[in-house]
């Protein structure tokens, strides 16, 4: 048996909400599997484990929760209430977020119980119990391919942290990457046994090792560094890719992706429900830079300082403009170890 994961990110550039970043731990039960465990769903799948970008939207993110339900919980998925369904997805415990926010708005982001107003709407729970009893068998499905999918986690990073990397100099693209790192350490962790890791790429970046943070005190080789991937052995850990458009040609990317497109639009539903719950007529953004998200930042200035609402909390401040922001083209630092030195580690790990 190998393991793989697929990783991906929803809500990089948005004005409003989390950065979220999720993965998919899958093991591969035979010969057949492996091959196919990094290939993109075969057409009978294709409907409902396809690229995210063009399955899910704004406004229908049933599909993302339907895999959610079926992969935290199986049969009993249905009928879990949203804020529990969160608690299982998420990697830190919704405590350690509250933890962070101002003790007077500390339900902005992370409150029980807001969500938006079409996700109560019966058309919408129509929508989820046909697509639940799809995803049900397709799951079968892949493990009759020879995939078992064993792990979902969602890291989420919220304005305030965001904004607070981004005042130390670390960029919103750092903050995605280190991320990824630690869900694939954690998977790695869950695994037991070396693991093979297909990340979307981050930020445009070639070079991805003097931008590591959980990683970077890892003996680690550069296999392939290149605009479409960049792959790195990494020892201990396993082989870990950050590869273009991956949710597009990887089925456990795609379903990383699907999934973390619905974490990130029910966070984002919560903060609207919390405005909602004082202005009804409020509009339902997405949270996005679009005339609804900037009209729902007007129409909330009021509110926002009634109650004291922190802009680190509401809104990502602008990133810096200057070249060296964003890493995207950084070459990576002279090696402080060998070459021969590193394959030799590598060659015993994998005898």
């Amino acid at each position: 048996m190998s393991f793989f994961a697929g990783l991906d990110e929803n809500g990089l550039g948005p004005l409003l909400g989390p950065l979220v970043v999720t993965g998919v731990l899958a093991r591969a039960t035979d010969a057949s599997g492996e091959k196919r465990i990094e290939k993109k769903a075969p057409k009978r799948l294709m409907a409902r484990l396809g690229d995210s970008k063009a399955l899910v939207s704004h406004d229908d993110n049933a599909l993302g929760e339907a895999w959610a339900r079926e992969l935290c919980f199986g049969p009993a998925g249905a009928d879990v209430p949203m804020d529990d369904l969160l608690e299982a997805l998420l990697a830190d415990p919704r405590t350690h977020y509250l933890s962070l926010c101002p003790p007077h708005h500390a339900d902005h982001c992370f409150g029980a119980g807001h969500s938006r107003v079409e996700d109560a709407g019966d058309e919408r729970r129509a929508s989820l119990a046909t697509l639940r009893n799809d995803v049900v068998r397709d799951r079968i499905a892949l493990a009759k391919m020879g995939i078992e999918i064993v792990r979902v986690r969602s890291i989420v990073v919220c304005n305030r942290m965001l904004n607070n990397a981004t005042a130390r100099g670390v960029s919103r693209f750092q903050t995605d990457l280190h991320a990824m790192e630690r869900l694939v350490l954690d998977f790695r962790e869950h695994a037991g046994a070396r693991i093979t890791a297909t990340c979307g790429k981050v930020g445009g970046f070639d070079y991805y090792e003097d931008a590591f943070g959980p990683l970077a005190g890892y003996l680690k080789t550069k296999v392939v560094e290149s605009r479409k991937i960049s792959t790195y052995e990494v020892l201990g850990v396993g082989r870990v890719s950050f590869v273009m458009d991956a949710d597009a040609s990887n089925m456990l990317v795609s379903l990383a992706s699907l999934v973390g497109k619905w974490v990130r639009d029910a966070l984002m539903g919560k903060i609207l429900g919390y405005y909602r719950a004082q202005d009804p007529t409020l509009p339902m953004a997405s949270g996005y830079h679009d005339p609804v998200t900037r009209a729902f930042v007007q129409q909330t200035s009021l509110v926002r300082k009634e109650r004291r609402i922190e802009d680190a909390c509401f809104a990502r401040a602008a990133a810096p403009t200057k070249a060296t922001s964003s890493p995207k083209r950084t070459a990576p630092p002279k090696a402080t170890v060998s070459r021969k030195t590193k394959k030799a580690a590598l060659q015993r790990e994998a005898t």
